[in-house]
């Protein structure tokens, strides 16, 4: 594949609708996206894989919340792969892009790269997180580690906490192009049944694994036989149709669902970005006397702060710091 032939890639997310089966759903490529968040980070391969994989999915539910919300997925395990947390910041604007950011903390004296990423994570849970501003209760729901895959889990948080089927199909990796250097790319299709859910089902035991509930469990009649012809149709996609950079997102869609009548609307651009600032740090320490703050300071006298998601480094003045400051920001 000759370089000309390569379609731009813009981090967007691109939401459609299939008319004849009440299905929804997203198209979501990334790739510089991608590579800034894991550049920030020197993670063992496995905790890429786990990071691109968080950060993918963050993308493709993010794009429904609204303005200026902000949705997390936190995974957290009792495996080498102790977490992953990862923020979508909708625009503030219609029109401007999205933000993800994401991070890991992990074992790395128990990291086995030849091992499956998803099992670097052991027992534990998956917790989706929308923050709907200021004022607002946050909102969270759980579903624990189980599936295979990180794309698994939070197809049972849909459909045990919101009685919502959705199904991912996933790819990301390393890929290089002709000429070109080594980066990272992600792609996926996400498809999303409209909400007629039974409210009885929630009370009857899943088939899932752990006795979770999975997308059949929660339909029934003909929205049943749209779904299983839909999930019918999304296997057939391959990798290099989720993040080659030959095929567009519409392409793709017309390939998969061209029966389905699917209808497209605007694209959601993201970019990465980060919310720390030196504000914030000192928010964050405003709570804390001066015989804390003093525990805190180095031995140049300093109070330093790091941000796990960019790497920021910030170095602060301990008098100005904390509810018995003594000097004010501004004299630093």
């Amino acid at each position: 594949m000759s370089l000309g032939s390569q379609i731009a890639w813009d981090d967007t997310v691109l939401p459609f609708q299939l008319d004849r089966s009440d299905i929804r759903g997203r198209v979501a490529r990334l790739d510089g996206v991608l590579d800034q968040v894991l550049a920030q980070h020197d993670y063992p391969p496995v905790i890429e894989a786990l990071v691109a994989e968080a950060a993918l999915l963050t993308a493709m539910i993010g794009q429904t919340i609204k303005l200026r919300w902000k949705l997390s997925l936190q995974v957290r395990g009792d495996g080498p792969a102790r977490l992953i947390a990862t923020d979508y910041y909708g625009p503030t604007e219609d029109g401007e892009p999205a933000r993800v950011r994401a991070y890991a903390s992990y074992d790395a004296d128990r990291i086995d790269n030849k091992a499956a990423p998803f099992s670097q994570i052991g027992k534990g849970y998956l917790a989706v997180l929308i923050d709907q501003g200021e004022g607002m209760v946050p909102y969270q729901g759980i579903t624990p580690i189980a599936g295979g895959s990180l794309a698994s889990c939070a197809q049972s948080y849909f459909a045990q906490s919101e009685q919502l089927p959705t199904r991912f199909a996933l790819s990301y990796g390393r890929s290089q192009l002709a000429g070109g250097k080594e980066t990272w790319r992600a792609g996926g299709v996400m498809v999303q049944h409209m909400p007629k859910a039974s409210p009885f089902v929630a009370s009857e035991g899943g088939t899932g694994e752990q006795g979770l509930l999975k997308p059949e469990d929660v339909l029934e009649g003909e929205a049943a036989e749209n779904w299983n012809r839909v999930n019918i149709l999304l296997e057939s996609v391959e990798d290099l149709e989720l993040i080659g950079p030959s095929v567009s997102s519409t392409d793709l869609l017309v390939r998969l669902f061209h029966e389905e009548e699917p209808r497209v609307f605007d694209a959601q651009p993201v970019k990465f970005g980060c919310t720390c600032s030196e504000h914030r740090v000192r928010e964050s320490l405003s709570i804390y006397s001066a015989k804390d703050i003093a525990h805190m300071t180095t031995e140049d006298g300093l109070v330093t702060a790091d941000c796990q998601f960019c790497g920021a480094h910030y170095e602060l003045n301990p008098a100005s710091l904390g509810f018995e400051a003594t000097e004010g920001s501004g004299d630093e």
